[in-house]
């Protein structure tokens, strides 16, 4: 007696998809407590495997070459820390004198408004009042949330060296865990996938090091030369906003002309920022995206925006930086699985050639013949 196969319909299975998506979202969303600094100290780990491979290899004890390669690691990442946290404390020396030179900027933007508008000027200062007030209200009542939120995030911090700690020193097992989970015929297919992620997080995270390196050294230079304050601490926090696709470019210019027509006398200042910003974009989107980010991950625009955002909305500024790096491993194992190869093309920027559609008038001459 043969069974005969069900044929699960098509709306049926995007049901059955989509109830589980929407499960695995709500999931990662719960957990993102302890997801986000997983997939972290996962990316982390797999961009330092070849520094503890190369300590092992000048025969090294193997934990004692993971110890001094985290030890680097930290002493590097505090020593820029310290470098960023002395600027935002010269910074914060002036602040009052940045708010009053706005409150004053703003007086004249009131009464500019009221005049050319024909508005009463009191009604906008009732409104500029009840606005300040209720910011001051939900910053207020945030200031409890985001104390929480430092010292989660605190703990997250101590946290990430011990994951990765751990996975550097339990790579072999988990390395045997992920073969031992598919059948024997698979195996290369599995060792390719694998080699070949570790390559593309590798490659992908020294080519974002590298375009931030010289992005932060481009928009120091231009604000610099340009004569804005904090030209250091602008063009470093301008590099880190543009590692956010497509976003974080458009705040990154923000601030630095907020900073130029607070501290200078004309306007002029903050479209000369805007120029060398727009300039710097261009050098960035052209050159150095295709030659050190882009060609290590071929994902297109489309995709991207939809990710970054996707990311902010499950895990905040964390899953925007993360979306980037997971879709481009997604991607490459749809690129080694045949069903799933089509999906894989999709989140690519290969561009097919254009189809070319005869004009319908020499369809219908040709019948005619």
């Amino acid at each position: 007696m043969t069974h005969k196969e069900i044929e699960i319909p098509f709306y049926a299975k995007a049901t059955i998809f989509l109830i589980g998506l929407f499960a695995l979202l709500a999931m990662l969303y719960i957990a993102q407590g302890i997801v986000v600094p997983i997939i972290f100290a996962i990316i982390i780990a797999i961009l330092l495997q070849p520094v503890v491979t190369f300590f092992v290899g000048m025969r090294m004890n193997r934990v004692i070459a993971i110890v001094i390669t985290l030890a680097l690691t930290i002493l590097v990442i505090g020593a820029f820390g310290a470098f960023v946290f002395s600027q935002v404390s010269r910074f914060s020396e002036t602040w009052p004198i940045l708010v009053d030179k706005f409150t004053i900027i703003l007086n004249q933007t009131t009464d500019w408004a009221s005049g050319y508008f024909d508005i009463n000027p009191h009604k906008i200062d009732a409104w500029l009042a009840k606005t300040k007030g209720e910011l001051i209200n939900t910053s207020g009542a945030a200031i409890g949330q985001t104390l929480v939120t430092v010292g989660s995030g605190l703990v997250v911090l101590f946290l990430i060296p011990l994951y990765v700690f751990m996975m550097l020193f339990y790579q072999p097992l988990l390395l045997d865990f992920i073969h031992k989970l598919f059948a024997e015929n698979h195996q290369s297919q599995v060792s390719e996938i694998v080699t070949q992620t570790k390559t593309v997080v590798q490659r992908y995270l020294i080519g974002l090091v590298i375009e931030a390196a010289i992005v932060a050294t481009l928009d120091a230079t231009a604000l610099y030369l340009i004569g804005i304050e904090y030209a250091i601490l602008l063009g470093i926090l301008g590099a880190l906003l543009n590692l956010i696709p497509y976003i974080g470019g458009l705040v990154a210019v923000a601030l630095p002309m907020m900073i130029a027509v607070v501290t200078k006398s004309s306007a002029w200042y903050a479209i000369y920022v805007l120029a060398a910003y727009y300039f710097i974009q261009l050098v960035d989107n052209n050159y150095l995206v295709p030659k050190i980010v882009a060609s290590k991950v071929k994902i297109n625009a489309l995709f991207s925006i939809i990710v970054v955002i996707a990311g902010n909305a499950l895990w905040g500024i964390p899953g925007m930086f993360l979306s980037i790096p997971l879709l481009a491993i997604i991607k490459l194992i749809f690129d080694h699985i045949e069903p799933l190869k089509p999906w894989g093309f999709l989140l690519g920027d290969t561009m097919p050639p254009l189809l070319k559609i005869k004009p319908i008038f020499k369809i219908i001459k040709r019948k005619s013949v």
